[in-house]
């Protein structure tokens, strides 16, 4: 009996899921998803090099706060990735039929990478805060008022809708 070939790793679960899905939403998302955790991964590992060399010779709770940092990356990447994970998991096992899984976990990550977005905006230093005209002038300087510690909120309520779609579409 031949084992039917689905994927192997990380890599491959993109390729599977985009082929296996029939939602044209999904579709996007797995190639956005793609694009953007490619970029995060690289923004984190060059700020990892920049701290590691601004940091040489330093004390040992430095080290500390690099796994942390590797922490936060990870904490970033995971909810980009994991409706594409989910989704491949789901057509391998052939778990369920449709593409409503599909589309409410596409929905969902795009959701999250709103909420990053919003995260960013809520937590940038005031200093480096520049006042913006036109119809989202007011929305932004809204959220350059609130205290930048709730700049994870949105994110994190994103990936709790990511499990919360995941356990009701499944």
């Amino acid at each position: 009996m031949a084992e039917e070939k689905t994927y192997d790793g990380l890599l491959g679960s993109f390729r599977y899921s985009y082929g296996a899905s029939d939602s044209p939403v999904y579709k996007g998302y797995v190639v956005l998803s793609a694009l953007l955790a490619l970029v995060v991964a690289l923004f984190f590992a060059l700020a990892l090099v920049v701290l590691i060399a601004g940091t040489l010779g330093a004390a040992e709770t430095i080290t500390l706060v690099r796994s942390f940092f590797v922490l936060v990356g990870l904490l970033v990447v995971a909810p980009i990735i994991a409706p594409v994970l989910l989704v491949a998991r789901r057509h391998r096992k052939r778990l369920g039929t449709g593409s409503s899984y599909d589309t409410a976990l596409a929905l969902g990550g795009f959701l999250f990478m709103a909420a990053l977005y919003l995260g960013l905006v809520i937590s940038v230093p005031s200093a480096l805060q520049e006042s913006t005209g036109g119809a989202l002038g007011g929305i932004v300087a809204v959220l350059y008022g609130l205290p930048s510690l709730l700049g994870f909120v949105p994110p994190v309520l994103a990936a709790a809708l990511i499990v919360v779609l995941h356990r009701r579409y499944r």
